[in-house]
């Protein structure tokens, strides 16, 4: 059925391998060290600034933000890294970076820029400019994530790509659960207008560093695990390769994983927390 499905997109390549003279791999390389030098500058800033925001340090946020984006570009990298040049050099990847660069140095300007004002940059509409702001925030990370898909695609297609069958796959998987768990979850998060499910106390207790309610239920937990899914399913594979592990496998963990995540996420519709104070 698997190889059925790949044959049925064999024909998309022709589009989608359109050729360019950039290289998308270098690209995501490069919005990975951008990553980390603004996850150093946020680090600088959460050091001199000791401001707080909904009781939080005011830079917490860009510092979360900073290092999740070099995560998430790392991984791309990686992976785009090992797909054959056609593909690296191809417009659709090639326009994806590009497209990504622009979504995240949007996200990383205006949540900055909203930590110096010591206001909100998230679930944030008080004003007209707000709203746009916000709204333009959420087409940012629904490019980012047509990117994982994109680059999912590109990994299950590519004949050429220094792939090994249970990595191919555990990317595939994981890469679509990414895009899919994530737009749910999130749209969710969007459309409760904040990520609480129930209204927490004045000094209610939260998980160290990650800041995730441990008396009500937060939307948060359920969103990371979701968007983790591409670091931790090809890893799973990586390992299942190593260990001469059967394909079925990477299908076993990654609906293992993808219904850890769904329960995470029911229980904190339902109010509750991911753990208890």
């Amino acid at each position: 059925m698997f190889g059925e499905a790949i044959q049925r997109l064999r024909p998309m390549t022709t589009l989608l391998m359109l050729p360019s003279r950039f290289d998308a791999a270098h690209g995501f390389e490069r919005l990975a060290f951008t990553a980390a030098g603004m996850t150093m500058l946020t680090l600088g800033m959460l050091a001199l600034d000791g401001r707080m925001l909904g009781g939080e340090p005011v830079w917490l946020k860009p510092l979360k933000f900073a290092v999740s984006f070099g995560i998430f570009f790392a991984t791309l990298a990686w992976v785009t890294a090992k797909l054959s040049s056609a593909w690296r050099n191809s417009w659709s990847l090639v326009g994806a970076a590009a497209t990504s660069a622009a979504a995240f140095c949007f996200e990383m300007a205006y949540i900055g820029a909203q930590a110096a004002r010591q206001e909100p940059s998230h679930f944030n509409e008080t004003t007209p400019f707000h709203e746009l702001m916000y709204g333009l925030m959420g087409t940012g990370a629904t490019a980012l994530m047509l990117t994982v898909g994109l680059v999912g695609i590109a990994a299950l297609l590519d004949r050429d790509a220094r792939l090994e069958p249970r990595l191919r796959l555990s990317i595939t998987l994981g890469f679509l659960i990414t895009v899919v768990l994530t737009f749910w979850i999130a749209g969710e998060l969007a459309g409760n207008g904040g990520r609480y499910i129930g209204t927490p106390g004045t000094d209610h207790a939260t998980l160290p560093l990650l800041g995730w309610s441990m008396e009500v239920g937060d939307l948060r937990p359920a969103h990371f695990f979701s968007l983790h899914a591409m670091q931790v399913l090809p890893v799973f594979g990586l390992l299942a390769h190593r260990l001469q592990l059967p394909l079925r496998s990477v299908w076993i963990a990654t609906v293992l994983y993808a219904s850890f995540t769904i329960m995470v996420f029911v229980a904190a519709l339902q109010g509750i927390p991911l753990l208890s104070a």
